[in-house]
């Protein structure tokens, strides 16, 4: 099916995360049902500089595809520049990613996240100027304070050449509390048919489907990918056992630290750890426990005597 001008093979994707959606959690997801992959987050601004930081943000896996590259700016013209630089860099993304999204203050005081959803005008023509290098362009928003305000700000960035529009639930004064609106993305759905993916509050299969349901052409997985990793397989039925989620966790593990080190795949395993070790016997100790944990194998260790504690118990 086609979404978003590319071609994909369902309807699932994973949303940008930043400081998260690294090259193994893509590669982890990727393998597990998303048909959609974004980067983290990523200055233009940086870009434009040459920080290394930044520029390590643009790493990709040969076999990654479709990906999303997730740009942020607070200007058309630094955003365009750093289009362009990824250009040069890297020819395997798929698509431009824009974040209008992100309510956090050390991103919206320079400008950039959801501050441009008070600039519609702007953020046309950061969506224009970037849809010229030659890409789709996939914008990611959230709810204005009206839904009339939503609906025109969508109107605006679909006009200037957006091919998706992703939609979260919440004002940028909710940041994560409270619960996404839903009724926003139906009518945006069905305003724009085959425009628009909802994000927020997506943790089981039911809500997926409510979501698809409304009009969505597709759903953004975000926070709730790490509440429960398996998600896409299952909205697809497919169901593993618990010994089976353990060990491809574990396989997620070595390969993170194989890519990125052994303090980034600790950090990205106790990420999976409140999910995953809830219904172990002595659960909550178990959790303490993966989180003060020091080392990728300490935490290997919990998670895999926990899978042998309910064997044993068995």
């Amino acid at each position: 099916m086609t979404i978003g001008g590319l071609e994909l093979g369902g309807r699932l994707c994973l949303a940008p995360l930043a400081g998260v959606t690294t090259v193994p959690v893509r590669r982890f997801f990727s393998q597990h049902g998303a048909f959609l992959t974004h980067t983290e987050m990523i200055s233009c601004a940086g870009l434009i500089r040459e920080n290394a930081k930044t520029f390590d943000m643009l790493a990709v896996d040969g076999s990654e595809s479709p990906l999303v590259v997730q740009l942020f700016g607070n200007d058309e013209g630094v955003l365009v520049s750093g289009g362009e630089v990824v250009m040069k860099r890297c020819e395997k993304f798929s698509a431009f990613g824009i974040n209008m999204a992100c309510p956090m203050p050390k991103i919206t005081k320079n400008g950039c996240g959801s501050a441009l959803l008070k600039k519609p005008e702007l953020a046309q023509r950061m969506t224009r100027g970037l849809k010229s290098l030659g890409l789709p362009v996939w914008v990611k928003i959230r709810r204005l304070e009206s839904d009339d305000d939503t609906l025109r700000f969508v109107d605006g960035l679909v006009t200037a050449g957006a091919d998706n529009v992703c939609i979260h639930g919440r004002t940028p004064s909710q940041r994560y509390e409270g619960r996404a609106d839903r009724t926003i993305t139906s009518k945006a759905a069905n305003e724009f048919p085959g425009m628009i993916s909802a994000s927020g509050d997506v943790r089981e299969v039911s809500d997926i489907e409510e979501y698809l349901a409304s009009g969505c052409a597709a759903v953004m997985i975000a926070r709730g990918a790490f509440s429960n990793p398996f998600i896409f397989e299952e909205y697809a039925g497919r169901f593993r056992s618990r010994d089976e989620k353990i060990e491809e966790l574990v396989n997620f593990a070595r390969k993170a630290d194989e890519i990125s080190g052994g303090h980034k795949a600790l950090v990205l395993m106790k990420r999976f750890a409140g999910s995953m070790l809830k219904f172990e016997r002595g659960s909550a100790e178990m959790r303490q426990r993966a989180m003060m944990s020091t080392s990728l194998e300490d935490i290997i260790n919990i998670f895999t005597g926990g899978m042998k504690q309910n064997v044993d118990r068995i």
